[in-house]
């Protein structure tokens, strides 16, 4: 049994570890014959997001309407129209939720700055926490009266054991 083992967790390991990369979601009859376009499209294609699923280009999506949309821009670009064309074409239609990097304005600052600023305030809190004093008394610091009957305390406490 133990001379099988090795061979197992080998296979087991590399099962495991094997590179998984999802099946493309373009039906043979989607794809253009101009390897150009067809590469046009797949950019696009990948900075477009499919509205049905969770964060997945339409590239990637096997979803009916992302399907509708790989169409329209393989349509859109054998039409002559630009990338940019095809691209804003398709944002004035379904809004800023289709494009996966939406722009930078005053709606979606948060989106882009604010995990910045989040790490930014916990590292602030962080090192405030690190260099704030241990205890209220350390900060206040005790009178030297009080210190003197403190130490006195102490002694006697250590003359008992």
């Amino acid at each position: 049994m133990r001379r099988y083992a090795a061979p197992i967790l080998l296979a087991l390991f590399v099962a495991i570890a094997a590179p998984v990369t999802p099946a493309p979601a373009i039906g043979p009859g989607e794809a253009l014959e101009d390897a150009k376009l067809e590469g046009r499209a797949r950019d696009i294609g990948r900075e477009l997001r499919c509205l049905v699923c969770q964060n997945q280009s339409i590239d990637d999506s096997d979803a009916p309407l992302a399907r509708d949309l790989r169409r329209l821009v393989r349509k859109r670009l054998t039409a002559g129209d630009s990338d940019r064309e095809v691209i804003a074409y398709v944002h004035a239609r379904y809004g800023d939720f289709v494009l996966l990097r939406p722009p930078v304005d005053e709606r979606t600052w948060l989106l882009w700055f604010g995990p910045a600023v989040a790490l930014l305030a916990a590292l602030l809190f962080l090192l405030w926490r690190l260099r704030r004093p241990r205890s209220a008394t350390e900060a206040a610091g005790l009178p030297a009266e009080e210190a003197a009957r403190a130490d006195v305390l102490l002694q006697d406490r250590g003359d008992e054991k």
